[in-house]
């Protein structure tokens, strides 16, 4: 897929952070777009400012965790454009804390957004993407956390590593079809990822405080992860590591799990996901 001028690319979460960054690098490589987004006034701004770059842009809020939601969002986009080129499964959710203090309540939003949320736009878009034929691809947005997580986030890390067993299965299921799978796993990005409310967290405030200037001044913008993932899907790539960390993390786990632990819980009081 060395030329994305003119292709049609689908993304999720589309109205701020990882999600809006594609869309707009995507745009940039004169591809039309579709974004969706619960947040249906950041929806709008988003396509009012990808549509201004000289592209198409249909925008239509979306709720990936429900199955009816994502079929009408589908049943929309096929009748405006037809068959996507490229499905960008970004949209997703986080949650910090320690295991037992994280609710089933939690456990259940961020698997019904971070694994069903992409169970759903397969299962509503790969049909007519297998069906068009051709070169097409499917980029589901994992996390480093889907290798090695650090402490204090065992739903989101369990939600990512489901991620990428989905994404492991369903290339070699369309091994032998034109659809190919980039799985993205960013690594420290600055965004809203650590944005969250000590009270709900069981976390501290001053973890908290420690966290977010961490992911402030360690972590990359996420249009830095947004061009690796348009060079990826140009080069056809099957895993990206992208941003600070990412690669290491990988590699550390691959190496020796004991080591790389001790080194995340040594990470992991400095950034502030442990207390020191």
């Amino acid at each position: 897929m060395k030329g994305l001028k003119g292709r049609t690319v689908l993304v999720t979460g589309a109205a701020s952070g990882i999600g809006l960054e594609c869309a707009r690098a995507f745009a940039k490589r004169g591809a039309n777009l579709v974004i969706s987004d619960v947040n249906s006034a950041a929806l709008e701004i988003a396509r009012a400012g990808i549509a201004a770059s000289g592209v198409s842009c249909f925008a239509r809020t979306c709720d990936v965790s429900r199955e009816e939601s994502v079929n009408e969002f589908a049943a929309a986009v096929h009748q405006a454009v037809g068959a996507v080129d490229v499905l960008v499964n970004n949209a997703g959710v986080a949650f910090l804390g320690g295991f037992e203090e994280t609710p089933l309540t939690e456990w259940r939003r961020i698997l019904d957004i971070n694994v069903l949320g992409i169970v759903h736009c397969l299962r509503a878009f790969l049909p007519a993407m297998r069906e068009a034929g051709g070169k097409r691809k499917i980029v589901n947005v994992a996390s480093l956390a889907g290798f090695a997580p650090a402490p204090n986030m065992s739903a989101y890390a369990a939600s990512k590593h489901a991620v990428v067993g989905l994404s492991e299965v369903l290339a070699m299921e369309l091994h032998d079809t034109g659809i190919s799978v980039l799985v993205v796993c960013p690594g420290i990005i600055n965004t809203a990822i650590v944005h969250v409310s000590p009270t709900a967290s069981g976390m501290s405030a001053a973890q908290i405080e420690k966290l977010q200037k961490y992911y402030a001044d360690e972590g990359c913008h996420p249009s830095v992860v947004a061009g690796d993932v348009v060079r990826s899907v140009e080069s056809d790539d099957g895993y990206l590591f992208t941003g600070p960390a990412a690669r290491l993390g990988f590699h550390a786990m691959r190496v020796s799990r004991k080591l790389a632990r001790r080194l995340t819980i040594a990470a992991a009081r400095k950034s502030g996901y442990l207390a020191e």
